[in-house]
């Protein structure tokens, strides 16, 4: 049987490599650049709202296959969902990498993201993992209503 931890990093690997989420988006709503000065990630989140539902999301940039692969990820995870569900998913992921939620139950809400649960045991990738977790949680703080 395979080990969890190889089907999270392979996981991790497809959508570093070729990630169908990094594109432009046409008319997005909002946009949100993040930048991680520590190791050079940058990107810049593009979304679409369709009323309180996020109906889109894309992104652009550069960074090391954590970060790429977290961006990607966490696009397939928050797509369809609301602001408010959003929101919740952003922090449970982010309280998962800083080891602050463990409760199963809690984390299925993060679908494929829970792959980057290990990240927690890598101080040097927190960071790129939660590049644009951080940012999507900035975007959606400063829209305007």
């Amino acid at each position: 049987m395979e080990d969890l931890t190889d089907v999270y990093n392979e996981l991790i690997m497809e959508h570093s490599m070729n990630s169908y989420n990094k594109k432009k988006l046409d008319e997005a709503d909002y946009s949100e650049k993040g930048h991680n000065p520590n190791c050079g990630d940058e990107i810049t989140l593009e979304v679409k709202l369709n009323g309180d539902k996020i109906s889109d999301m894309a992104f652009s940039g550069h960074g090391c296959a954590i970060s790429q692969a977290s961006t990607s990820i966490m696009i397939d995870t928050l797509k369809g969902k609301t602001i408010q569900e959003a929101k919740d998913i952003i922090k449970t992921f982010i309280e998962m990498i800083k080891r602050e939620q463990t409760d199963e139950e809690q984390l299925k809400k993060l679908e494929d993201a829970i792959a980057f649960k290990n990240v927690s045991n890598m101080p040097a990738r927190v960071k790129c993992a939660l590049l644009a977790w951080h940012t999507m949680e900035e975007l959606l703080e400063n829209r305007k209503e």
